[in-house]
């Protein structure tokens, strides 16, 4: 193996304490021997669910030598309740301890800048290797295999079981569910997520009817993955029809038919999209990325495409799939469909000639219509990535707090699921006011009408709750809040931006059909790089700051292609790493005139 830097690991500290540990704090001293991987996340960011995903198998494979530590680390302000977090490790399957760092102690510690980072510790406590961003489960399968190697050697290794403890299971009738729909006899069906199932409730939305699906993650014809939309397809008459699921961790929508109880794949491969792969064609062979809702809308079905910061349309006439707006750009940029950027959009209702979209990264309400020959992308409620609260009064300045769900209500205003503010909320176009209907709603996530009432999903209370349309809204107090991560002091001027990868081993950069890396900066506000933005191939690059401007948000994605480098194999394995970065920036005289981010490998 190639020389290593020798940086011992600082300890890992957090106010909210550990989870899955049977009540034992741990240390690193606890650790020793043990291959360490810390995963730095927070349940909101939509990539650190798919690094959860990619994590399992080698979890699974290394059980006796590798530790997973996931350190949860707060972006919105609801994440920081313990009790939040205690749910999600529960509702994301999370199968190894978990430290809870609300106030970002251990963050800090490692100097970590974007969710998801991976930090791997060898068995005697250095740290060897950081990764950012997705799709590197490949990387750390070779590192693991080559610490094993060295500290079995060294005598260094300890083998045995980790220190992860199971909680008890609670029974209920649901376990954090997702999505509902009502269906043509009057009953709901819910998607359930936690259990990978789909389950029918009477009218009642409490009497269990029937579940569907075995209730273990799988793509097979009787099983999901963690399902969360749900769409009725045109044309179901009173005894039934299809319901077209996005079934989430499948990568995939299934339909589930009421009359026969049959669930079939009717989009996805199982897999999940990655950059330079299609985003058109037969739906059958087109991967997507976490899909997180549907909805009928302009004559096809549109799909809420959290994974890639995008929304997709399938077509059942054609029985295709196409990008119908995004970039994979994460942000809020309005405009013509395909030049907008979403961030993690969860939540879809169709109305009239809008579809209303429920953009969860930048607590925003926002809606698509027709422009001409295509469509447009406008904002109606939010501006950002990093504001959020809640707020009521003029959609100028209200605020949302990660909002999951949209309905569209019968005087032709919007009702927002705002979850992490556990309330429902009213957006009217007419008025341009944001109002608040009910609170005490423990992360409702999606809401439908059943009659002149409205029903709605308490995901973190395992139940669908009804509630009477209001005439008059609830008064809250006002609260607004930013995304609190410490900024980063930088001098005037220039500004060198690198980031870091390093080809895992046995790897090399793909350049075989041109460069194989992509960076993109932009900030917020604009003015605050006066060189520097926009689209290249090189990983590095010189910024030059604004002068008139004194802090900001330095707006950062990269993406490396790495292949197997051997020379005999024609069709070498490749790999895509990718990721976003949000720098907070404080322009200040002594600041630093280097800016690294790591992707893959260590800062030298």
């Amino acid at each position: 193996m190639a020389p290593r830097a020798r940086v011992r690991a600082p300890e890992l500290i957090g106010k909210g304490g550990w989870l899955n540990t049977g009540n034992t704090d741990l240390s690193l001293a606890d650790l020793r021997g043990r291959i360490v991987i810390l995963d730095f996340w927070t349940f909101c960011c939509v990539n650190c669910l798919h690094v959860l995903d990619e994590l399992r198998e080698l979890e699974e494979k290394h059980r006796d030598t590798v530790v997973i530590i996931g350190v949860h680390s707060p972006k919105f302000v609801h994440e920081a309740e313990h009790q939040a977090v205690v749910d999600a490790v529960e509702r994301y399957e999370v199968h190894h301890p978990v430290l809870d760092d609300p106030e970002l102690a251990t963050w800090k510690q490692y100097a970590v800048r974007a969710w998801p980072t991976l930090v791997v510790i060898d068995p005697e406590g250095y740290v060897v290797a950081q990764h950012a961003g997705e799709g590197h489960a490949h990387a750390l399968e070779k590192l693991v295999e080559e610490l094993e190697t060295e500290h079995a050697a060294k005598g260094t290794l300890r083998r045995g079981d980790g220190p992860y403890v199971a909680p008890e299971p609670v029974a209920t009738d649901l376990r954090f569910p997702g999505k509902a729909v009502v269906l043509p006899g009057g009953g709901f069906l819910v998607s359930d997520s936690t259990r990978h199932q789909l389950v029918e409730l009477a009218a009642d939305g409490e009497t269990v009817v029937r579940r569907i699906g075995s209730g273990e993650r799988g793509f097979g014809a009787g099983s999901f993955s963690e399902p969360q939309g749900l769409a009725l397809l045109p044309g179901a008459g009173p005894e039934g029809g299809k319901v077209v699921v996005a079934d989430t961790v499948n990568h995939a929508l299934r339909t589930y038919d009421l009359q026969t109880g049959a669930v079939e794949t009717i989009a996805g491969t199982g897999r999940q999209w990655m950059q330079g792969q299609p985003t058109s064609g037969p739906a059958h062979e087109v991967s997507l990325s976490s899909p997180w809702d549907v909805a009928w809308f302009a004559d096809r079905l549109w799909i809420a495409m959290a994974g890639v910061h995008q929304l997709w349309t399938y077509d059942p006439r054609t029985g295709t799939v196409e990008v119908a707006a995004g970039t994979t750009n994460e942000g809020l940029v309005d405009g013509p469909a395909h030049e907008a950027w979403f961030a993690q959009p969860s939540g879809l209702a169709a109305a009239g000639d809008r579809l209303w979209v429920a953009d969860s990264e930048t607590s925003a309400l926002r809606y698509v219509e027709r422009d001409g020959d295509g469509f447009a992308v406008r904002t109606a409620v939010g501006t950002g990535l990093f504001d959020f609260g809640h707020r009521d009064g003029d959609a100028a300045q209200a605020l949302f707090q990660h909002p999951l769900g949209v309905t569209a209500l019968p005087d032709g205003s919007v009702a927002v699921s705002d979850t992490y503010n556990h309330a429902l909320r009213r957006y009217d176009p007419a008025t341009g006011e944001v109002t608040t209907l009910a609170t005490d709603l423990r992360e409702p996530s999606a809401a439908v009408l059943a009659g002149d009432e409205i029903v709605v999903v308490e995901s973190a209370r395992h139940r669908l709750t009804r509630l009477r349309l209001p005439e008059e809204a609830v008064r809250v107090e006002s609260v607004a809040h930013r995304t609190q991560r410490a900024a980063t002091d930088v001098a005037p001027g220039r500004l060198r931006l690198d980031v870091v990868f390093q080809a895992p081993a046995g790897q090399k950069l793909d350049t075989r059909y041109g460069p194989s890396t992509r960076l993109l900066v932009s900030s917020t506000p604009p003015e605050l790089l006066a060189e520097g933005s926009g689209q290249g191939t090189d990983l590095g690059r010189d910024l030059v700051l604004g002068e008139t401007v004194t802090e900001g948000v330095l707006h950062v994605s990269a993406m490396a292609a790495s292949c197997d480098d051997d020379p005999e194999n024609e069709y070498p394995a490749c790999h895509m790493h990718q990721q976003d970065w949000g720098v907070p920036v404080r322009i200040t005289e002594g600041g630093a005139d280097r800016l690294p981010l790591v992707l893959a490998g260590l800062d030298g």
